[in-house]
């Protein structure tokens, strides 16, 4: 089953690309295309981001995973979704692939882009742009964290031109609109030997929110994905890779062209689990309205215009408990 999923997820190789080799730009984005079209999903290999930093950031994970409950509560996630989320603080309400009626098995820490108190958008109180919630007790954690979150930043800016391509868009269409763009580090984690109720996951079936996720292997497994034959098989290994798969916001930029596939985690094994996604979407300014090129006479506009802002708040409030009126 492992192996059949293996080759059902496409490998894209970005070294030649990343490298400037002629060509090599075109032929990811076709391959990049054929995967969201079809998969919704793919794994990237030479992606140029040190394996010591990834590793480095799954240690600050634990580290940070294994404070007493009491210090993390002191960093209690707030109303611009940044901070420690706690374990039972989601139920993933919304996506309909499954009636998903029992809270989460795990706690996470939400980081956003370092910010001033002096920030305009943060004396102003603007939506999702507060300051970041640190553990002060745990030395380098914050130096290695914003160095991680910084090289991915720069990863997803680099993949934007194949986007570009792949979707037949102007040259620097999505670059300007991910300037100051939302982005979100979870660091997760999935506790051992839970004993779950019916319904009840590590983290319930969904679909993500916005453009593309990252995720980099787990020493642990435990991803799960939808295939389009509606079974949900285990993501298998891929040592050094990431799994990138898109999100709603860009399944309704492309109306319905690129899959949004839902996924699920469980940690079936008896040790911790660790998991690291970084999301990288849009400025939430950004107004989402169907692509050119990704609708016709037979293929109307499926979604009404509103900005990344609109959805992700709307996203929160179905899915996070302190966000609920």
């Amino acid at each position: 089953m492992s192996q059949m999923l293996e080759e059902t997820i496409p490998i894209l190789d970005l070294g030649p690309y990343l490298a400037g080799e002629n060509g090599a730009d075109r032929r990811v984005a076709e391959e990049l295309a054929w995967a969201s079209e079809n998969i919704g999903f793919y794994f990237i290999r030479n992606h140029g981001v040190d394996q010591a930093l990834i590793d480095a950031t799954f240690h600050e994970a634990a580290r940070f995973h294994g404070l007493p409950m009491e210090r993390k509560q002191a960093l209690l996630i707030n109303k611009h979704q940044i901070g420690y989320l706690p374990m039972g603080g989601a139920k993933m309400r919304s996506s309909d692939v499954n009636q998903n009626t029992r809270h989460d098995l795990n706690e996470a820490l939400f980081i956003r882009r370092e910010r001033s108190a002096d920030d305009p958008d943060v004396v102003s109180g603007k939506p999702w742009r507060g300051l970041n919630q640190w553990p002060g007790e745990l030395p380098g954690f914050r130096k290695t964290v914003l160095t991680y979150w910084n090289r991915m930043e720069a990863l997803g800016q680099s993949m934007l031109p194949l986007y570009e391509l792949a979707l037949g868009t102007p040259r620097g269409f999505f670059r300007e609109r991910f300037q100051g763009a939302h982005i979100n580090l979870r660091l997760s984690h999935y506790p051992p030997d839970l004993d779950a109720e019916d319904n009840q996951f590590g983290i319930a079936p969904h679909t993500d929110s916005g453009f593309m996720t990252f995720l980099p292997q787990s020493a642990v497994p435990g991803l799960e994905i939808l295939t389009v034959t509606k079974k949900w098989i285990a993501v298998p290994p891929m040592p050094g890779t990431y799994l990138v798969n898109t999100g709603d916001i860009l399944h309704q930029w492309t109306n319905k062209r690129f899959r949004s596939t839902p996924h699920r985690a469980v940690n079936r094994s008896t040790t911790d689990r660790y998991a690291i996604p970084f999301f990288y979407d849009p400025n939430t300014d950004v107004m989402i309205e169907c692509l050119p090129g990704c609708s016709g006479p037979d293929n109307p506009p499926r979604y009404p215009p509103r900005t990344f802002g609109d959805y992700y708040a709307w996203f929160v409030k179905m899915n996070y408990r302190h966000q609920e009126d």
